[in-house]
């Protein structure tokens, strides 16, 4: 029961990384989400559900190199994202 939960997160989780409002958002944690959420276990999906609550600009800017990480962001899951290639 307790991984029908963590699904529900993920699959949650991927439908809003593909439905930020920002194409450049969208496209950038959409491909992300399709290609790791599924492995997410507890803590990276709550980090990455944290995630998903900030701002596209802000969003964008980070993975971008054109603002800093704010500290309460930094973890594994954001350094996942950082060294994503999008293109790939």
């Amino acid at each position: 029961m307790q991984d029908d939960g963590l699904d529900i997160r993920r699959r949650r989780a991927r439908f809003r990384s593909w439905h930020r409002g920002t194409k450049e958002t969208d496209i950038i944690l959409g491909r992300f989400a399709d290609a790791h959420v599924g492995g997410f276990g507890v803590a990276e999906i709550a980090a990455y559900e944290a995630l998903l609550e900030e701002e596209d600009p802000d969003i964008y800017a980070w993975v971008t190199g054109t603002a800093p990480v704010p500290e309460r962001m930094q973890g594994p899951v954001m350094d996942m994202l950082l060294a994503f290639d999008v293109h790939s």
